[in-house]
Order: C-alpha cells, then sequence, then structure tokens
C-alpha cells in the first residue's frame, strides 16, 4: 500500500464491478448521467466509494477533498484537467502546488475513465424488466415448531405462537413442502431450507424425517437441498448434534452475549436463565463443526447498548462466527432501540471494528456477520437490487402448510399467500414483492448504502409504516455505519497484509 500520509495524491483501489458486466446492452446506453460518491473518515482512513460501480478508494487529505469538488463538475460534463485544475484552486480554495492538484486531477480522471469513479447509474434502467423476471422459488422457512421453551421478551414471534395456536408440522405437510419447491424451483440446482420455530428441536423426529425425504429427492430432480437449523439450544444433545452435523449446511445458535444479558432477555417461562445450560452446548457445536458453518446470533437492546462487550464476551468463550444484531422493536417497548440511542450505537461499531483489527494481528480472529462485505465480487446484481427475495423467491411454511412471505408476516392474515396443497394462490401477493427494490423505496434512491442492504427488511417497514416500500430509519443508520466500519477494516487488512 501506498503511504496514506504523504503529499503526494495517494489512490488504494478495491473493485468489485466484475458481477454487473451481466446487464443487458440496453441498460448501459440509456443510463443518466447521475453519478454517487460517498466520502467518509474512518480510524484514520479518508475513504471514497463510487456506488454505482462499487469502487473503493483510500487517498489522502488532498484527494479525499479534490473528489467531492470534482464531482459536480464532471457531472456537468467539465472533464478538462486544466479547468478542473483551475476549479480545485481557486473555487474551492485548495491550499496545495499547482503541479500536485494538476496530477491528482490526471489521476482522478484516469478512474473515472475506467468507470471506477463518477461512475453512471445503469441499473434503474435495468429494473424494469428484472421486475417482470420470472418467479423461481429457491428458499423456504419451515415453521416447524410454533412452540417454544423459552420466553424471550423480544420474541416477535409470541414464544412460537405467531398470533395464533401451538402447532407443530407434521411430516406430510413437510413433505408436500419440499414437493412444491422442487415443482417452483426451475432450472434451480440449489435448493435451502431452514427449520425455524419457536424451537425447531420441540419437533426433531418431523426436522429428520423431512431431511430424508429432501435428500430423496435430489437425485431423480437435479436439486441439491442445503438445510439450516435455528435453534435456542436447550434440548441440544448429542444425537441431536451428530445429526446436524450431518445433515445441516449452517446451525445458528440463539444467544445474547453477557450471560446477565442474555438472561434478562432470553429467559426461560419460569424465569431463570438459559445461559448456563446453552453455553457449553454451542461451544461443543461450533468446536464439533471446526469453527465453521454455524454462527451465535444475538439480539441488542436499549439495556445493553455496550453490545461490543457481548460480541467480544462471545469471541472470548471461542466462538469464531458471531453476529449480534440490533431489536426491532415498536417505540412502546421498553428495551426498543431509540433514536437518541444511535450515535452511542454507532460509537460501538466503531470500537468493536478496531478491536477486530487488533485481535486479527494479533493471531485471533473472529468474523462478525455485518462486518462480513466482499468488495470484489459479493452478490449479483439482482440481489443488491431485491435483497432477500421474500415473497417470491424466498416464503415461510406454517405448521399447517400456510404460505407467507416470510417468518415475519405469518401470522397476518392479510399477507396469507397460499398453501401447500393448493399453492400460490394470492398472485398480487407476488407481484407486490416482485415490485419491491431500491429504486421502489425513495428513501434508498440516494443512499450509499442501498447496493450493500437492497433496500432493507421489507417486515420491517411494513411494521413502521404500513407499507413495504418504506425503510426502517433507525435499521438504516446502523446499517450505513456497519457498512463504513466494514469497507474501514478491508482498507485496513489491506495495509497491514503489504507491510
Amino acid at each position: 500500500m501506498q503511504d496514506l500520509s504523504s503529499d503526494k495524491p495517494s489512490l488504494l483501489l478495491f473493485c468489485f464491478i466484475g458481477e454487473f458486466k451481466d446487464l443487458p446492452v440496453f441498460a448501459i446506453r440509456k443510463a443518466k448521467k447521475n453519478t454517487m460518491i460517498h466520502c467518509y473518515k474512518n480510524n484514520g482512513y479518508n475513504i471514497v466509494l463510487d456506488v454505482n460501480s462499487g469502487s473503493v478508494h483510500v487517498v489522502d487529505e488532498m484527494v479525499y477533498d479534490m473528489i467531492q469538488l470534482i464531482e459536480p463538475l464532471y457531472e456537468q460534463g467539465i472533464k478538462d484537467a486544466d479547468t478542473l485544475t483551475a476549479a480545485a484552486l481557486h473555487v474551492g480554495g485548495l491550499k496545495f502546488p499547482e503541479d500536485e492538484v494538476k496530477e491528482a486531477v490526471l489521476e482522478i480522471l484516469e478512474l473515472a475513465e475506467a468507470q471506477q469513479l463518477f461512475t453512471k447509474d445503469i441499473y434503474e434502467n435495468y429494473v424494469d424488466s428484472f421486475k417482470d423476471r420470472q418467479t423461481v422459488v429457491k428458499a423456504l422457512c419451515l415453521h416447524i415448531a410454533h412452540d417454544c421453551n423459552l420466553a424471550c421478551k423480544y420474541c416477535f414471534a409470541e414464544e412460537g405462537e405467531y398470533h395464533g395456536r401451538r402447532a407443530l408440522m407434521s411430516f406430510e405437510v413437510g413433505k408436500k413442502a419440499l414437493d412444491f419447491l422442487v415443482a417452483n424451483s426451475g432450472n434451480r440446482v440449489n435448493l435451502e431450507v431452514d427449520f425455524f420455530g419457536g424451537e425447531p428441536t420441540l419437533n426433531f423426529d418431523v426436522v429428520k424425517q423431512i431431511v430424508e425425504y429432501g435428500r430423496s429427492l435430489e437425485k431423480t430432480n437435479n436439486k441439491k437441498f442445503r438445510f439450516t437449523l435455528t435453534t435456542n439450544g436447550v434440548l441440544m444433545n448429542d444425537e441431536i448434534l451428530e445429526f446436524a452435523n450431518k445433515e445441516m449446511g449452517n446451525i445458528v445458535l440463539s444467544i445474547d452475549g453477557r450471560k446477565e444479558v442474555n438472561d434478562r432477555m432470553r429467559p426461560f417461562r419460569g424465569g431463570q436463565g438459559s445461559y448456563d445450560i446453552i453455553v457449553p452446548k454451542f461451544k461443543k457445536v461450533a468446536d464439533s463443526r471446526n469453527q465453521m458453518n454455524y454462527y451465535v446470533r444475538g439480539t441488542y437492546t436499549h439495556y445493553n447498548l455496550d453490545f461490543s462487550e457481548d460480541v467480544l464476551h462471545l469471541a472470548d468463550l471461542g466462538f469464531e462466527q458471531i453476529s449480534v444484531e440490533p431489536v426491532v422493536a415498536q417505540p412502546t417497548d421498553d428495551y426498543a432501540i431509540r433514536e437518541e440511542d444511535i450515535p452511542k450505537l454507532k460509537e460501538e461499531y466503531d470500537k468493536l471494528a478496531v478491536e477486530m483489527l487488533k485481535r486479527k494481528k494479533e493471531g485471533r480472529p473472529f468474523n462478525f456477520f455485518h462486518f462480513m462485505i466482499d468488495l470484489q465480487g459479493g452478490p449479483c446484481v439482482a440481489k443488491r437490487l431485491s435483497g432477500c427475495g421474500s415473497g417470491c423467491e424466498y416464503l415461510a411454511v406454517t405448521p399447517w402448510g400456510d404460505f407467507y412471505p416470510c417468518h415475519q408476516f405469518v401470522g397476518n392474515e392479510a399477507f396469507l399467500m397460499g398453501n401447500v396443497d393448493d399453492g400460490i394462490v394470492r398472485d398480487d401477493i407476488r407481484y407486490e414483492f416482485k415490485q419491491c427494490n431500491v429504486y421502489a423505496k425513495e428513501k434508498c434512491r440516494k443512499c450509499f448504502a442501498k447496493f450493500y442492504c437492497s433496500g432493507g427488511c421489507a417486515a420491517n417497514s411494513y411494521n413502521f409504516h404500513g407499507k413495504i416500500t418504506d425503510v426502517y430509519e433507525v435499521g438504516c443508520e446502523l446499517q450505513r455505519k456497519r457498512i463504513e466500519c466494514a469497507i474501514m477494516m478491508k482498507a485496513a487488512e489491506a495495509e497491514f497484509t503489504e507491510n
């Protein structure tokens, strides 16, 4: 890496523009001249993100200021180096020698010519054809148990009941769900099935039957199932672990962090905490999977705004795959994240990022789910535009076989799409979700994070605004901060790898 403290222009470039190369030619030809850059400073780095190409530049102070001065001029069609140099010196007031400013201008123009800076938005023209794409279902969330042995205070599933009744999925319903998935997956080979609840291990015999049936479908239908189990761990034992390690591509282990934090929000129905029971079991799961293909997943609330301590606590316990996410709750809930909490939470993400870099240098790294970002590949353009595919490519299935757009809509009859016997009978709901993308959301259009978060969660939008084409503002603020930290970490890792 070049010396970022030098007086000379210093650009470090990361790119992940290759995934966009398959866009239709008409989209490129009709592209509007609307560039978008995002400039920010973090942990001593001056970072410039070219939103439309995905290129990331780490620059010195002069170039950092100059890019922001040049962008509006470049968008107006002013691309002459002498003119831009004069503008930077006399209009922008940069206090640097003219020859150095011009050298930096020439380098900036080279990046622009290479489509790595000041690039046009070519995706809005693509989105019309994207919205009319053929619907292919690739994933199901099977609510194997609408019941739970814990009473988590923030649970959107109401202790597993989902605004309805306690129930366990039968093998027959699960079998029909997999048949539906195979029949509606088109040419897609890799299919995903999540065992969800409530608590899936309350119905583990049926889990095993469904997995066995899925495996029997693979060869004859040219499909490959990837199963995932989400569990609170209370019933985890050697038998379940052996089966999960054989058949589950991923295991999600629910724990909130420090003992006092976890036990406050994740107690048994009698009020006693779950931490002491689940930690030894989770450590065994993680070690048995060689610290891969699992993650411990926690939720932080207004009561533990110092959540970075919970992440580090989990890392100190030996977990290397960690996700701790903000609770999504109504403002009337005492544990809800509030607007005034956001500055503190942003500081926590900064603190966590710096500590993770330190630990990586020391040879004891761990992954934090929300800082995992691929700057050279990443999701395809379709996923960047539309996100998880809920209501189209991804559906939730209740114990009695009803289809909903995702697990967070289960129980809301307005979003009941069909069932395993009749298939999808509400094409209007599916069409509504197919139209949902970053360009359908006004608040996303000028947000630098739109191609990373893909517009955020449709369920959160609906729950806070009554429609799926809005956004959950608290979540957006925190998502933007996580992306900034993740990009900074890539820059820092490149620096100490090269040094």
